[in-house]
C-alpha cells in the first residue's frame, strides 16, 4: 500500500525548508524572522535559428537549467531568495546564460505558454510519462504542449493553510501574464495553456488538473491528497499497470496536478498557474504574490462574498464558486475582461504594469504552421530584449 500523507513526516507550518545547496552555490536555512522566500521554474521552448522546435541539447548544462518531459522544453530554476532584487538577478543571470549559449548553438528560447502551431512533441524516455501517458489516455498530449511558470513561496509557522488559501484566491493572476492564444494553429482563449490543461488533458480526472477550494487545515489537505492518489493508482491498475511500480514512480504529492499546492518536500506553497513569460513580468508577478502572501500571516484572513479585498486591518478572500468565475474569465478573456481586472485591482496588483503577450499575437481565428515559427521567433527576440534590458538596468 502507498505511504499515507500522514505517516511520512511531513510538517507543514513549521518552516522546515530544506537547506538548499548547488555547486558553487549556496545554502540557505529558514528562519522564521527573515524575509519570506520565493523562487521560480520557468519552461521555454526551444527552436533553431528557423523558429522550429528542437531540443536544448547542451543548454542543459547551464546552471539552473534542466530538461522537461518533452524534449523542446528547457526549464530555469532559481534557488530560494529573500528580495525580488536577489531573484531578479538570479533569474537574469540563468537565462541570460541560457541565450548565450544558445546564440553559439544556433537556437533561441520562446517565452510563449503553446508552440502555437506543432504536431506531435516528442518524449523524453521516462517511466512517469509511459505511466501518465496511459492513465490519462489521448487527452494527455495537451499537457505536451504546455509551458508554464511555477512559484514557490515559503511556508511560515501557523500560516500554512492561510497562504494556501491566498494562492488559490489570487489565481486569476495568471492573466496577467497569458502568453499564447493559439493551439495547433486555433485560436483558443487568452490563456490558450492553462485552457489545455484544466479543461482538456484532465477532462476525465478534473480532480487532478482543476484548481481546490479553500482548506480548513493540513490534514483536509493530506485527505484530498490521499483521495486523489488512490485514484490515480486505481486508474493505473485498471489500465493493465503494475501497482508497485506505479507507487515507486508516484508518490501522494507527485501524482497531483492541482494549480496551487502545498509542498512538503520544500516548505513551500507552490501556484503552478501562469505561462511562461518573459523573464521581468515573471520576476514582477512573484513580487506582487509574495507581498499578498506575506499579508496572509500577519494579518486577519477572512471568506467572505465576492469582491475580495486586501484591506489594512484583513485580507478578504472571496468564497470558492466567485474564484472560480474569476479565474474561467482569466483564462477564456485575459485582463481585458473588466471584472478580472477590478479583482486583481483589489487584490494588491498594478494591473497596468503588465503587457500580456498573448494579447499582442495575432487576432485572427487561425494561423499557419510558417506563421507560428514566425511568432516564436519574434517572441525570442523579446526574451533576449528582456535580458539585455534588464543587465543595463543592473549596470546603471
Amino acid at each position: 500500500m502507498y505511504k499515507r500523507f500522514s505517516g511520512i513526516g511531513w510538517s507543514f507550518g513549521t518552516n522546515s525548508l530544506a537547506p538548499h545547496r548547488e555547486p558553487g552555490g549556496k545554502t540557505i536555512q529558514p528562519n522564521d524572522s527573515d524575509p519570506i522566500r520565493r523562487s521560480v521554474e520557468v519552461e521555454y521552448w526551444v527552436i533553431d535559428g528557423r523558429g522550429r522546435l528542437t531540443a536544448p541539447g547542451d543548454l542543459r548544462d547551464c546552471l539552473g537549467a534542466e530538461g522537461e518531459f518533452v524534449k523542446p522544453i528547457l526549464e530555469v530554476k532559481t534557488t530560494p531568495c529573500e528580495t525580488t532584487a536577489e531573484l531578479r538577478a538570479e533569474l537574469l543571470e540563468r537565462i541570460g546564460r541560457v541565450v548565450e549559449r544558445a546564440r553559439r548553438a544556433d537556437k533561441r528560447l520562446v517565452p510563449l505558454g503553446t508552440p502555437l502551431s506543432a504536431g506531435s512533441v516528442e518524449d523524453r524516455p521516462s517511466e512517469r510519462t509511459r505511466i501518465q501517458d496511459r492513465v490519462i489516455g489521448d487527452q494527455f498530449d495537451y499537457v505536451r504542449h504546455c509551458a508554464g511558470t511555477h512559484v514557490h513561496v515559503e511556508q511560515r509557522a501557523g500560516a500554512a493553510v492561510d497562504q494556501l488559501n491566498t494562492l488559490v484566491a489570487l489565481d486569476p493572476a495568471l492573466a496577467l501574464v497569458n502568453s499564447s492564444p493559439y493551439h495547433d494553429g486555433e485560436r483558443l482563449a487568452a490563456g490558450a495553456r492553462s485552457k489545455l490543461y484544466r479543461w482538456l488533458a484532465y477532462e476525465r480526472q478534473p480532480q487532478q488538473g482543476r484548481l481546490w477550494p479553500y482548506v480548513d487545515d493540513t490534514a483536509e489537505w493530506g485527505r484530498r491528497l490521499d483521495r486523489r492518489y488512490e485514484e490515480f493508482v486505481t486508474e493505473a491498475v485498471m489500465s493493465e499497470l503494475d501497482r508497485d511500480r506505479v507507487e515507486s514512480c508516484f508518490d501522494p504529492e507527485s501524482a497531483i496536478w492541482t494549480p496551487v499546492q502545498l509542498r512538503a518536500a520544500f516548505s513551500t506553497v507552490e501556484w503552478r498557474s501562469p505561462d511562461t513569460a518573459l523573464p521581468s513580468q515573471i520576476v514582477r508577478l512573484a513580487d506582487d504574490i509574495v507581498s499578498v502572501a506575506e499579508r496572509a500571516t500577519t494579518t486577519e484572513v477572512h471568506i467572505e462574498g465576492t469582491e475580495g479585498r486586501v484591506g489594512d486591518e484583513a485580507l478578504v478572500l472571496p468564497e470558492f464558486d466567485a474564484v472560480r468565475s474569476y479565474v474561467e474569465a482569466a483564462i477564456h478573456d485575459g485582463i481585458e475582461n473588466d471584472e478580472v481586472r477590478s479583482y486583481l485591482k483589489r487584490m494588491g496588483f498594478d494591473v497596468d504594469a503588465y503587457e500580456p503577450m498573448s494579447e499582442t499575437i495575432d487576432d485572427s481565428a487561425q494561423i499557419s504552421r510558417e506563421r507560428a515559427r514566425e511568432l516564436r521567433l519574434a517572441a525570442a527576440e523579446r526574451l533576449e530584449q528582456d535580458v539585455r534590458q534588464a543587465r543595463v538596468i543592473d549596470a546603471d
